[in-house]
């Protein structure tokens, strides 16, 4: 192979992710703006704030040292979160089907989980000076309860963060296989390949069923309302993200905006059987996906409470349910 034809695939790549951190950026914006401000009757914020003003104006912040038992850690998980959804992203692009060992559903799975882990590792690490001041149990001398272990605010958002890993994943996983189980392979070089011989697997009723199931752990992912109780402002302090500020809150800016745009690539790729491919007619077609997600989960978070435990499960219980029914399908016929 020569050189200019492995340089050719690496700029294609690499101009794919630029384009792709500046849309993540920008998607933000359009949610509050275009969507969520016009449903609920208020003018918003500029499109460019939320995601690209914000990244870069935490940049230009004075930095802190974390109240955390090992505040380098804490202050990493960030940075860790975009390596996770980076490598999800270059398992999707279609340059590396043929020589990535990674370019397959079990990567993916276990890039996304890392992802997950690290908001449980935040919660576990961050001891923050509001928190330290509204501890549960009663130290003062004499009192009945004195002794027991000391919960911090965090704490609490370390739980949630683990019940939605190992509850709220179940949709989005089991989503991710039913494009396996109908191609019989879970590599993506095979599965698009399947779906340019057959059609589309989101016109399969598997594959419809899918889709939902799909949109709803793509929620749970994005921790967005309804389900946003790991950093729910009223009693967890915005959670994991307490303690992050200057550039690492800009990772964490700049990395929920790369994961919508990285989620709504997996999605063309397995239910569409559209690569990201720059240079073709199919990148028009990732485009409107990435885009119609995000405007979709905006409208569902306008008018959505934070679910609580009574509504979480059941939501959860009957997502991992039709996952289920739509693998059966899909292996059946």
């Amino acid at each position: 192979m020569s050189y200019s034809t492995m340089l050719i695939p690496a700029v294609e790549v690499i101009i794919t992710l630029i384009l792709a951190l500046f849309i993540g950026l920008i998607i933000p914006g359009i949610e509050r703006k275009y969507v969520q401000a016009r449903i609920q009757q208020r003018i918003g914020p500029p499109v460019t704030s939320s995601g690209l003003w914000a990244s870069v104006k935490f940049l230009y912040k004075e930095n802190i040292k974390p109240n955390s038992p090992a505040p380098g850690l804490y202050k990493a998980m960030p940075i860790l979160c975009f390596v996770a959804v980076l490598m999800v992203f270059l398992c999707l692009m279609p340059q590396n089907y043929a020589f990535l060992v990674l370019a397959n559903l079990i990567a993916i799975v276990g890039f996304l989980k890392v992802e997950e882990i690290a908001y449980v590792l935040m919660g576990s690490l961050s001891k923050s000076v509001m928190s330290g001041g509204l501890r549960f149990d009663d130290h003062i001398k004499g009192a009945i309860r004195q002794g027991l272990l000391v919960s911090y605010l965090e704490d609490i958002s370390s739980s949630r963060s683990l019940r939605m890993i190992i509850f709220g994943s179940f949709p989005l996983y089991l989503a991710l296989f039913i494009p396996a189980v109908q191609s019989g392979s879970i590599y993506l070089g095979d599965i698009v390949a399947y779906q340019q011989a057959h059609g589309p697997v989101i016109f399969t009723l598997a594959g419809a069923i899918g889709a939902v199931v799909f949109f709803v752990g793509y929620m749970i992912l994005l921790n967005e309302y309804p389900f946003s109780i790991i950093k729910a402002k009223s009693d967890v302090i915005e959670g994991p993200y307490m303690e992050l500020a200057s550039k690492y809150r800009s990772f964490v800016v700049v990395t929920r905006g790369f994961l919508i745009v990285t989620l709504g690539l997996l999605f063309a790729v397995l239910f569409i059987g559209v690569p990201p491919k720059l240079f073709s007619l199919g990148i028009i077609l990732d485009l409107i996906v990435i885009l119609i997600l995000p405007v979709i989960m905006a409208v569902c978070s306008a008018f959505s409470p934070i679910f609580t435990n009574r509504q979480f499960y059941p939501t959860v219980l009957l997502s991992t349910f039709l996952g289920v029914l739509a693998i059966g399908i899909a292996a059946l016929f």
